[in-house]
Order: C-alpha cells, then sequence, then structure tokens
C-alpha cells in the first residue's frame, strides 16, 4: 500500500510544478489586463480540455467575462450558466478526494468562493441588461443574494460575515426604476441601505452611497409614502430633489482595475499530546488548536500520528492588486457627477477566504498529517523509500492558489439626469495616474440607460509573493 501511494504521489509531481495558478495562467490574464480581448478569446479557445477539466469553473467564468467584454452578450450568460451549474450540483469525487488527501487541494475540482458564485450573476444581469431584458436582469440580482445565502447555509459553523450583498439590492432598485416599478425600487434601496448600516459599513467600511439615499428619498415620494420620506429625509438630513419630467436618465458602472490574486504561506502546528484516539495540534501564535480524531485507524497508522512533533501546513492567501486610479466622476451637460463606491470585491475576498479558512484549516492538518504517516509507515518498511516519500510530500505541499482573476477590484456607479438627445460625457478618473475617456450616449425622455465601463489598468502582482 505504500508503494502504491509513493507512486502515486510521484505522479503528482510530474503534474504539479511549483508555480502559483496566477503565474501559471499569466499570458490569459495579461491579455485581459492589456484590452487585448480578441487574443485572450482565441487563446481560451485553444484550451480543448478547459471545459472537462478541475478548473472548468474558472474557464467558463473567463469565457463569460471575456465574451462580456466583446459585447457578446448572449454568449457571455451561455458561459456563465455553464459554470453557475458546477456551482449548484458541484459532487465530490472520491478519486479526487483521496489523491487530495495524500498531495494538495489542487487535485479536486475548483469550487468557487461564494462571492465569485455571486459575482457571476452581476455578469448575467449586465448582459440581460444590455439585452433589454429587465425580467431576465431583476432574476440575476435576486439570485446573487439567494445563492449567497443558501451557499452560507450549509456551513454549520464559522458561517461568512458576508452574508448578503447591498449592491445586488441596489442593482435589482435600479432596473426595477429603470421598469417603472416604483414601489418594488424603493424596497430594493432601502434594503441596500440596511445591509450597508448592519454588515458593510463594519466588515468592508463603506458607507451607503450618497446617490442610494437619494435614490430612497424619491422612490419614497414617488409612491406616496410621504411618512417614509419624512423618516429618511430626518435620517439622512436632506431634502428630496426635484427632477425634471424632461430628462431622462444616464446609469454608469464604473469597474475598477481587477480583483486579488492567491498566493501560498504555511503555519506551523505542533503536536500538544495524544489521547484517548485524539491528537491535537495547535499554534500558539494564532491562538488556534484543532483535535483531530484517528482512533478508528490500525494501531500503526495511529503510532505514526501520535509520533508527529510538528507540521508545516500551506494556506492560500489574497494578494491585493492595487488600482491605479482611486476615483473618478462623469462630467456632462456642464455638471460633474462623482462615481461612488458601491462594491469592494479586494475586500469581500479577503473576508471571504478569512472565513472559509476558519472552517478549513482542521482538514488540511488531516491531509498534511496523514502525509506525514505515510512518510513514518514508508520509513519503517525501507529507510529509502522513506526518504523518498518526505521529498515528495514536500514537493507536494501546495495550497490551492485558484482564483476567478478577472473580477474587478471594486465597482462605483452614478445615476445622471440628463435631457433628450445625443450627449458627450467624459468618464474622468484620477489617482496615481490620470485619463479621460469620452463616451457619447443618445438619452430618452423617462428611460433609462444603463452602461459599464471597465478601467483595465491595475498594478500587477509580483510573480513571487
Amino acid at each position: 500500500m505504500t508503494r502504491f501511494y509513493f507512486f502515486a504521489l510521484l505522479t503528482l509531481i510530474l503534474s504539479f510544478g511549483c508555480a502559483t495558478y496566477y503565474e501559471q495562467n499569466y499570458k490569459l490574464q495579461s491579455l485581459i489586463t492589456s484590452g487585448q480581448i480578441e487574443a485572450a478569446d482565441k487563446l481560451l479557445d485553444k484550451d480543448k480540455k478547459g471545459e472537462e477539466g478541475k478548473d472548468r469553473v474558472l474557464y467558463f467564468y473567463n469565457r463569460g467575462t471575456v465574451a462580456h467584454m466583446n459585447g457578446q452578450y448572449e454568449k457571455s450568460n451561455t458561459y456563465f450558466t455553464k459554470a453557475d451549474y458546477y456551482v449548484e450540483d458541484f459532487r465530490k469525487s472520491l478519486g479526487s478526494e483521496a489523491l487530495a488527501l495524500i498531495s494538495n487541494p489542487m487535485t479536486k475540482p475548483y469550487k468557487p468562493e461564494d462571492f465569485e458564485a455571486v459575482m457571476a450573476h452581476y455578469y448575467m444581469a449586465l448582459n440581460y441588461i444590455y439585452l433589454k431584458n429587465y425580467e431576465g436582469a431583476l432574476v440575476e440580482c435576486r439570485r446573487m443574494n439567494i445563492q449567497l445565502q443558501t451557499l452560507n447555509d450549509k456551513y454549520k459553523k464559522n458561517k461568512n460575515k458576508y452574508s448578503d450583498d447591498a449592491f445586488a439590492h441596489t442593482l435589482m432598485g435600479l432596473i426595477y426604476e429603470a421598469s417603472g416599478d416604483y414601489n418594488n425600487a424603493f424596497i430594493a434601496y432601502r434594503n441596500a441601505l440596511d445591509v450597508y448600516e448592519s454588515d458593510y459599513k463594519d466588515l468592508f467600511l463603506m458607507s451607503a452611497p450618497l446617490q442610494l439615499k437619494k435614490d430612497i428619498l424619491r422612490t419614497a415620494k414617488r409612491i406616496g409614502f410621504f411618512s417614509e420620506l419624512d423618516f429618511y429625509e430626518r435620517k439622512f438630513n436632506m431634502k428630496c430633489e426635484e427632477e425634471d419630467p424632461e430628462n431622462g436618465y444616464l446609469v454608469l458602472f464604473w469597474m475598477n482595475g481587477f480583483g486579488p490574486v492567491k498566493a501560498e504561506w504555511s503555519i506551523n502546528f505542533v503536536n500538544t499530546g495524544y489521547d484517548d484516539g485524539w491528537i491535537t495540534f495547535a499554534n500558539e501564535e494564532h491562538g488556534l488548536s484543532f483535535p483531530i480524531y484517528i482512533g478508528n485507524k490500525s494501531r500503526n497508522e495511529q503510532n505514526a500520528f501520535a509520533d508527529l512533533s510538528m507540521l508545516r501546513v500551506a494556506f492560500p492567501k489574497y494578494v491585493e492588486r492595487k488600482t491605479v486610479f482611486h476615483k473618478a466622476r462623469i462630467n456632462a451637460n456642464g455638471e460633474s457627477y462623482p462615481l461612488e463606491m458601491a462594491e469592494n470585491i479586494n475586500a469581500i475576498a479577503f473576508q471571504c477566504l478569512k472565513d472559509r479558512m476558519a472552517r478549513e484549516i482542521a482538514n488540511s492538518i488531516m491531509r498534511l498529517a496523514t502525509k506525514k504517516a505515510m512518510e513514518a509507515a514508508a520509513r519503517n518498511e525501507n529507510e529509502n523509500l522513506g526518504a523518498i516519500v518526505s521529498i515528495v510530500n514536500a514537493m507536494t505541499e501546495k495550497a490551492d492558489t485558484r482564483n476567478w482573476q478577472s473580477l474587478p477590484h471594486s465597482i462605483s456607479y452614478a445615476r445622471i439626469p440628463l435631457p433628450e438627445g445625443t450627449h458627450q460625457v467624459d468618464l474622468q478618473a484620477s489617482g496615481q495616474a490620470n485619463s479621460t475617456v469620452p463616451l457619447e450616449f443618445n438619452i430618452t425622455k423617462g428611460q433609462t440607460t444603463f452602461f459599464a465601463f471597465h478601467h483595465l489598468e491595475s498594478q500587477q502582482a509580483a510573480s513571487r509573493y
């Protein structure tokens, strides 16, 4: 049996290098971040194993993103739908689970971080908006929070602190209002405010955008909720602004830079004792202690586990790709409108991984302890074989550094009233560099025009972390 594991692990050495997923896919990410979208699409086309491989969810996420950037909105939604199938119907493979136990988690099919599964519906909602299908867009907005809650309900402990998405409610309100459903728009805006104030303020240091407050006041007045209007005017210390009925509206989403990438870090755990079938590994520096039950194993295996003195376990970590631009505004019709952050995807990513690691750290310790016990068993059988297994274990001890790397760092927005007609507007971004992007929109009286712009400029993560 030991020899079987040895040959399985030796095969893995040939399959996995020491490069992170970011480094392995640097060419694709470079094409996307530099705006070479057609070339990125062709590169993905060449990946014949992408649809069937263990990274297929990421493959479909990338295909969906690239198709969206190319203006192929129906095609984009087809790819995101395929990805969503694997999120909702994620099946564990006994083979991949066993292989991961003696190697590392990257041998398993990729299961997206919860926020990644949610953000796929944001892109699908945008696609439906561009296709003039507001009902389809609203369905995707609802699915953002439904899926987030469904995923979180599965966790028995250490649930995600990111359990409701304020931006999803905001987007839903904007779409409801654009479709003339002011009652549901008010409800969605109010729900967004609740999440900003209850969750986002403490978790992500984000306050509710001023635009959202204006939206709440405007829709409350529009549907005749005057007691609610009075309440929120006093709460916000502001009055509802009058709108010109001859105007149309531009809602512009600004996607800034790119989200973080995963790297690897490790932590030492010391064996603090074996008692009645339980072995406990602890790290005093981080205040961590994890008892693991090994009483159901053979006597030799129990002895091998009990003899372990220390483990060094690899975990994933996020590395931020800092933004080049720190703020932006729209100059239109002689007025200037700031783009306010509504979603900090970078901060959400760090929080989600922190919560997940709290749930999965015991499994990681068990995985490495199993590898070390195998090493001890092999050494008892043959000293040279034990030394080889030790080398194999070291080479295969890797964290899962896969993630969806074409997501933006953050999303900001503005709702701009404009007279009917064709308008030239400027999107001005500033920070470490300055940028002015001229845009043209044809505005219709009483109608809302949606547009999303992605500034691709972003600081690159280091090739080594």
